[in-house]
């Protein structure tokens, strides 16, 4: 499969978080994601489909892998269950401990800052695109 001419699919922002979820999806781990419906409609971004193929990208830039989407749903922030938390191979054990991370990331300045709003908040009733997907293919390793 050539990478190259995969639409891209960003996990948090360059640096040890994206690291750590590209690692987790590489191995495995991570079969899930969540992103916030505000950030799609900020950025006039078309949601994703079940099918959809996206090149995973690590934080230098590199096409790493590819994966298929097999599950994408707009639910409110408080219906995201556990079997989706876990799945995100983050190590929670909960949900209300996987809610606080990505709370702490969503209220990040960098996430503030991508939408354009320095007071932006999630509660209960945040609208959420859930997506689950399937590792289909390893990019070419690094060269030295």
């Amino acid at each position: 499969m050539d990478l190259d001419h995969l639409p891209l699919a960003e996990f948090a922002f360059p640096g040890p978080l994206r690291d750590k979820l590209v690692g987790a999806i590489l191995s495995g781990a991570k079969t899930s994601t969540t992103g916030l419906l505000i950030g799609y409609e900020r950025a006039n971004e078309a949601l994703p489909e079940v099918g959809q193929l996206s090149a995973v990208v690590d934080s230098a830039g590199r096409r790493v892998a590819a994966i298929e989407l097999t599950d994408v749903r707009v639910i409110r922030l408080a219906e995201v269950d556990l079997p989706h938390a876990l799945a995100e191979g983050e190590g929670d054990e909960s949900v209300a401990q996987w809610r606080a991370g990505h709370e702490t990331f969503w209220h990040s300045a960098e996430v503030r800052a991508e939408l354009g709003d320095p007071d932006f908040t999630v509660d209960d009733d945040t609208l959420v695109v859930t997506e689950r997907f399937r590792l289909v293919d390893f990019g070419d390793p690094p060269r030295g």
